[in-house]
């Protein structure tokens, strides 16, 4: 059985998505699809609009055959990080190949871009430096050395300042490091940007626009035509029970409460907090009524909306420096569900599996796995607050979900 595997958030599962799907398929001529999805937390460093058991049954319905959970330590990480953890799970589950979307869309000038960099790579960094030294935040540095050695080097490169670029860049840097055999393909994104809002007519739309819509309205009808019907029948059930999406606004009161309660040296013991913003972090959640009153504080040249997300989701889930230094490589391959073409592909290679398959968390000691699980018991614990539902699964409890 081949089978072509994808790393994806699905936050939440929609068309784009589904037209990927169909075309990695195709492209990979594959008989079954791997996803490496992120739990509840995201690359992005936010809590995914609901949880994973809820976005593991859209990737079922929508045609996945296994879902595999990519453990918090590379599902909050940079997109070196992200990637490296991906590709190191789809190759141990024995992956042919993997597929990605793109901005570009052709795979050619992926592997240029990654000869440039590997071949120049003294140069690069040395602009990385020079571009640093301007003040320039390190995503901006990283581009401008880019930009430099490109122009050095004329070929067809990819456009580097383009999320779903970037990432599939980082994608092919990690398989080549892991001298793996997989083979690297893309798909082009149609209709949609990755920050594109909703378009009325539309059938294609970013996660992006969704999630963005969702939050100024609680009418779901106004996404329904860019959503597979079972992705609109679990957003319709999950709000029916809790009556929110989940997003940083709805986690604030807790991450508040949490950042206010540390004092600044204890703040620093968290993940990616750095270089004394501990101090602003604090005086801001004592004076924020939200907590898009507390990015406006705390923003600045030097942090990325998205490194101040992340080193605020380590803050939240408990996730410390030392833990993170801890983690080397996957230690396991967390099974989230499967459909049955996704059972008798793992009752085919499971023994040439290097990693332990986990299908009954309760049994196994793992350190990266209590990670994973105290992720979900801190996302449940602001999902649930409010609300008369106490019922999300427990993810020591749950089992895969059979499709």
């Amino acid at each position: 059985m081949q089978a072509v595997g994808i790393v994806v958030e699905y936050n939440p599962f929609h068309n784009g998505h589904a037209y990927h799907l169909e075309q990695a398929k195709k492209v990979a001529q594959a008989d079954i699809v791997i996803a490496i999805m992120s739990g509840n937390f995201l690359q992005r460093g936010e809590p995914a609009m609901v949880d994973k058991w809820t976005r593991t049954q859209m990737a079922l319905a929508g045609g996945v055959d296994i879902v595999i959970e990519l453990p918090y330590v590379y599902s909050t990480a940079p997109a070196t990080d992200f990637a490296k953890g991906a590709i190191s799970l789809l190759s141990a589950i024995g992956c042919d190949s993997f597929a990605f979307g793109s901005e570009d869309g052709s795979i050619q000038p992926f592997m240029n871009t990654f000869q440039l960099i590997k071949n120049h790579r003294t140069e690069y960094d040395a602009f990385i430096k020079e571009s640093l030294k301007t003040g320039a935040s390190y995503p901006k540095s990283l581009h401008y050395a880019y930009e430099q050695l490109s122009q050095k080097f004329p070929a067809t490169y990819i456009d580097l300042a383009q999320p779903n670029n970037i990432l599939g860049f980082h994608y092919i840097e990690a398989a080549m490091a892991l001298d793996s055999k997989i083979k690297p393909l893309t798909i082009p994104r149609i209709a949609a940007g990755y920050h594109d809002a909703l378009q009325e007519g539309s059938s294609i739309a970013s996660a992006t626009g969704i999630r963005k819509a969702l939050s100024t309205t609680s009418a779901l009808q106004s996404v329904q035509n860019v959503l597979p019907k079972a992705s609109f029948d679990y957003l319709t059930d999950w709000y029916g029970k809790y009556g929110k999406f989940a997003n940083w606004d709805t986690f604030w009161p807790f991450l508040q409460f949490t950042l206010i309660r540390h004092t600044p040296k204890e703040l620093t013991r968290y993940a990616e907090v750095t270089e004394g913003i501990e101090y602003a972090l604090i005086k801001a959640a004592k004076t924020s009524h939200s907590f898009s009153s507390f990015m406006e504080k705390i923003k600045s040249k030097r942090y990325t909306w998205t490194r101040l997300q992340r080193m605020l989701t380590h803050i939240y889930t408990g996730f410390t420096k030392e833990q993170l230094q801890s983690f080397k490589a996957p230690s396991n391959i967390r099974l989230l569900g499967m459909s049955r073409k996704g059972q008798a592909y793992l009752g085919m290679h499971k023994k040439d599996i290097p990693l332990p398959l986990i299908s009954r968390v309760a049994a196994m000691d793992d350190a990266m796995l209590a990670v994973d699980i105290h992720a979900a018991e801190v996302y449940n614990l602001s999902i649930e607050h409010g609300t008369k539902e106490q019922n999300l699964p427990k993810d020591y409890q749950t089992p895969p979900i059979r499709f």
